[in-house]
């Protein structure tokens, strides 16, 4: 029988789960006008081209992996550490250029992988689970 944190936890994992998932989707096919996008709010900060298109072209493709990763339970535990760091380089990125609005969505993505990592505990519905049964054999 699930229990009611499990089955809590699941639901938050799949939401934040499809959320990177999502983002990460619709940006690569279009991959090269959201790094035209990122490379031109950037143009005025101080942190150099040099950095800032190698890291534009590798958000999208972590936000997908995280996403798979968090929707079917696989490494949730180094997915969330992931997500978080993504989302601490996402606020610096946004200081830098001054785009306070964002940060708000940065932060509560960061909270809740940060959440989930607490009660990981409760990951009972998840592809890890099964992997670490099967190990036991």
């Amino acid at each position: 029988m699930v229990k009611q944190y499990n089955l809590a936890y699941l639901l938050v994992r799949l939401s934040i789960g499809v959320s990177m998932f999502g983002h990460g989707l619709v940006r690569l096919p279009k991959l090269s006008v959201f790094v035209e996008h990122i490379v031109g709010s950037f143009k005025n900060s101080i942190l150099p081209e040099v950095l800032t298109i190698p890291f534009a072209y590798s958000i999208p493709v972590v936000e997908f992996v995280i996403g798979v990763m968090l929707i079917v339970g696989l490494f949730t535990k180094q997915a969330l550490v992931i997500g978080c760091v993504l989302m601490i380089t996402l606020v610096f990125g946004s200081t830098m250029i001054e785009n306070w609005g964002i940060i708000d969505s940065q932060l509560i993505h960061t909270l809740i992988f940060s959440g989930l990592l607490v009660t990981i505990n409760y990951n009972y519905l998840a592809l890890d689970n099964k992997l670490n049964n099967l190990s036991k054999i």
